[in-house]
This record gives C-alpha cells, sequence and structure tokens, in this order.
C-alpha cells in the first residue's frame, strides 16, 4: 500500500511548483511559443530539427502539467517564468 500513498501525494501536490526546472533551450523555445511560432518556425529561428523542437515542446508539457502550448504558456506565466502580458 505505500504506493498508493505515494500516488495520492502526488495528486495532491501544488501546481504552484514545478518538480523539474526547464533547461535553457527548453525557456527558449517556450519563449517563443508564447510568441505564437510554429514549431516549424521555431527550428528555422533555433537551427534545430523540427524533431529536437518536438522534444522540447513535449518536454515543456511534461514539466509545466500542460496539455497544449496555451495550457503551458498560461502556467508558465502563472509561475512567473514568462512575464505576464
Amino acid at each position: 500500500m505505500p504506493n498508493q500513498s505515494k500516488l495520492t501525494h502526488q495528486k495532491l501536490k501544488p501546481k504552484s511548483e514545478i518538480v523539474e526546472p526547464l533547461s535553457e533551450r527548453e525557456l527558449e523555445v517556450l519563449q517563443l511559443i508564447a510568441e505564437g511560432l510554429t514549431n516549424p518556425e521555431i527550428a528555422a529561428r533555433l537551427f534545430l530539427s523540427l524533431n529536437t523542437v518536438k522534444v522540447h515542446t513535449r518536454n515543456i508539457y511534461g514539466k509545466l502539467g500542460a496539455y497544449n502550448r496555451t495550457q503551458a504558456v498560461a502556467r508558465a506565466r502563472a509561475l512567473g517564468i514568462l512575464p505576464s502580458i
């Protein structure tokens, strides 16, 4: 049963903190997402492959507990990672 209590504790964890901080590159990608750039545009701007941008985006979603770009940006703003508009 210890696993069950651990899962319950994780579910109750406040959303005001990030378990793992975003890397410098993830922050760059997040900023460009906030500016409205698409994945191909981000790839061109940062001289990355499209697949690499997708991996960074997926990591950002996971770290912020987001399911899409809008949620990721909103959560980052709420946490003070990105400036509010």
